[in-house]
């Protein structure tokens, strides 16, 4: 399916990868917005499903194996050239993550990595989209850290 031009639009996947009070953000390697800090992902491949092509872009592009979480945000991508067509339709999930182990590194299409609070994202010129998606599963982790420590100490407790 080209990605140019399409006949239907084209599922994209990211991962908002948190540890502790950090998300991962790749600087692009290619085009579209090379050399912008954004989100880890891309394209989903055909057989594939939404959290395998998450856990399979995130070890291309940063080397880290990921457990992939809830859906942080569902949203489309379109880009029309001067005439009003349709350049560019993507459909894009953003999966929230976390890293296993590991340190990561810049792979395939990503120039560098870097952890960054919510307070750092702007000095790293993350676009506004990408850096409200972070901050959204910045909460979002700090949410279900909460409630699995919560549920731990009921089940110490032997509440049901």
């Amino acid at each position: 399916m080209a990605r140019e031009y399409p006949a239907s639009p084209t599922v994209g996947v990211g991962g908002v990868v948190v540890r502790g009070d950090r998300a991962l953000i790749v600087r692009r390697g290619h085009e579209p917005r090379k050399g912008e800090w954004s989100l880890p992902g891309g394209l989903v491949e055909l057989g594939e499903t939404l959290t395998d092509a998450v856990r399979r872009e995130l070890l291309e592009e940063t080397a880290l194996t990921v457990t992939v979480g809830p859906i942080v945000e569902t949203f489309d991508r379109i880009h029309r050239d001067p005439t009003g067509r349709v350049r560019f339709h993507f459909v894009i999930i953003d999966f929230l993550c976390y890293a296993d182990d590991g340190e990561p590194v810049a792979g395939s299409d990503a120039e560098a990595v870097a952890w960054a609070t919510s307070e750092e994202l702007d000095a790293y010129g993350v676009n506004p989209h990408a850096a409200s998606v972070i901050r959204k599963a910045l909460a979002l982790a700090v949410e279900e850290n909460a409630t699995r420590r919560r549920d731990d100490a009921q089940r110490q407790r032997g509440d049901s």
